[in-house]
């Protein structure tokens, strides 16, 4: 028998009816499982990791809502959680009442709910008296959310006849204490979620855990980054073995752009981790960058799957796929960037010049998106994120403040308003005349490459464009591999 890991987004436990179709989606999964156990309610005797383990997000837009009232509150300002506490109370009641007829059981998440919102209001108020909000402190108030929406749905799913039953995270996934982007400790995580959550699954019970949170090993609550509640899954599927990580959301899987911008946009049959790592990483929104890791190193395929359309087989994730015959199988971008350049003739055979760079930068905690070098040395570019340009520029100017005196570097510029289009696809590696293509598409729509990069692996070729000119370069570059004609 099969254990499979089933996480549900924001958007799938956001409105009355959306929880509704996913109590219905995780009921299907758990007869299905007790169907091919043979024996309903009872895992095959052989079993070691069997039934459905559900990880939930908080409904859609409440972590937002966290998060706003307790930076109002350090500002000050103690309206805004007051107001959060009452609406995010009666909203969760509002589903509960709609979805639950056990008045014992909404009763119990009644009080559940106060509780929980109480404890955020008192955190709120001792912010508002420090006038000071830490990151620990906001790990606290943002993962409330889970905390409330992870045994809503418990309950939902019982009164779906599903057994199933809520679990904290901060129980299971043990983490550093790098406040707001905790790592898992992948050495004491693993037993914990064993000893915690196999005990139930074979006994037929679906834990339903809260996503995006975890805890030190001293118990305070830590969060892994937005969106982290996909790296929640795959960290308990890694730790149970799962046999399949499903990512559920609201599109029908991994797109081959974005259709906001590409009406011919499609959903891809299968990625392979290391097309789905570079996608995450350069801007698509429906995995957490993070997320392939724990299951690469398991091997685990993932699925990503829409809850609003749950027939469509959605996209799956693996460790190979069938290769395309153009090799390219998607397009991505990251938006408000900018670009810095360190330039100068007496750079030229210079060792360190680059090292120093990348260390200044690495002292302001700047994330670099992209490097670009000539062969000739004269100059070195690189994309960071527009919020954290003017802090890179000073510091680079600090660094090389002798160098600039001296004219060894004759400047160091920038430019803002700039998008990395990035072109993904395992088997362009070995397949010639993808770049050629790919800069044939853009030249026809006179559109600008300012910096590119290809990476080693060549499942990635990244090109700095104007922000102006983005939706259209990503257009064109579909369209030039026929990307929307279903070749997938």
């Amino acid at each position: 028998m099969r254990m499979i890991v089933m996480k549900f987004g924001g958007t799938s436990v956001g409105t009355t009816d959306s929880i509704d179709s996913t109590a219905k989606i995780v009921a299907a999964a758990v007869e299905g499982q007790n169907q091919s156990a043979g024996v309903e309610g009872r895992p095959d005797q052989g079993s070691e990791s069997p039934g459905v383990l559900v990880v939930v997000s908080a409904m859609g837009g409440v972590t937002n809502t966290l998060i706003d009232a307790a930076q109002a509150a350090a500002a000050g300002d103690e309206t805004p959680y007051r107001d959060a506490r009452s609406q995010l109370l009666v909203r969760h009641q509002v589903v509960a009442g709609q979805l639950i007829e056990d008045g014992v059981e909404r009763a119990g998440l009644g009080r559940l709910f106060d509780n929980r919102l109480r404890e955020f209001e008192r955190l709120c108020r001792s912010i508002t008296v420090l006038g000071e909000l830490t990151q620990r402190g906001l790990d606290v108030v943002s993962g409330v959310g889970e905390r409330l929406s992870a045994p809503l749905l418990a309950a939902v799913l019982r009164a779906n006849g599903v057994k199933a039953q809520f679990v904290d995270a901060g129980e299971l996934i043990i983490t550093d204490d790098q406040y707001g982007n905790a790592s898992p400790l992948m050495d004491s995580t693993p037993d914990r979620c064993r000893d915690r959550l196999l005990p139930m699954m074979q006994s037929g019970v679906v834990p339903v855990v809260t996503g995006f949170v975890g805890a030190t090993e001293k118990g305070v609550p830590t969060t892994l980054g937005r969106g982290g509640s996909d790296y929640s899954a795959a960290i308990l599927g890694a730790a149970l073995d799962a046999d399949e990580i499903q990512i559920w959301t609201d599109v029908d899987g991994v797109m081959t752009a974005d259709p906001r911008i590409v009406e011919t946009a499609q959903s891809m049959e299968e990625l392979s981790y290391e097309e789905v790592a570079e996608l995450a990483y350069y801007g698509a929104k429906v995995l957490h960058p993070k997320t392939v890791t724990p299951a690469v190193e398991r091997s685990i395929p993932l699925r990503v799957l829409n809850t609003f359309n749950p027939s469509h087989p959605g996209t799956s994730i693996v460790e190979k796929t069938r290769q395309l015959h153009h090799g390219v199988k998607a397009i991505t971008a990251v938006r408000e960037l900018r670009l810095i350049t360190v330039a100068g003739r007496g750079m030229i055979g210079v060792p360190g010049i680059a090292a120093r760079t990348f260390d200044a930068v690495a002292r302001q905690r700047a994330n670099v998106l992209m490097i670009s070098q000539g062969s000739s040395e004269q100059s070195i570019c690189f994309v960071v994120p527009e919020a954290e340009g003017d802090a890179v520029i000073e510091a680079l100017k600090i660094e090389f403040a002798r160098e600039l005196a001296q004219h060894m570097i004759e400047e160091i510029s920038n430019q803002p308003d700039i998008v990395i289009v990035a072109v993904i696809g395992a088997g362009m590696k070995g397949t010639p005349g993808i770049a050629a293509r790919v800069f044939n598409a853009l030249g026809e729509q006179d559109i600008n490459v300012i910096a590119i990069a290809q990476g080693s692996s060549e499942a990635n070729i990244s090109l700095v464009v104007l922000q102006a000119e983005a939706d259209e370069a990503i257009r064109a570059i579909h369209d030039t591999f026929e990307l929307g004609n279903g070749a997938d």
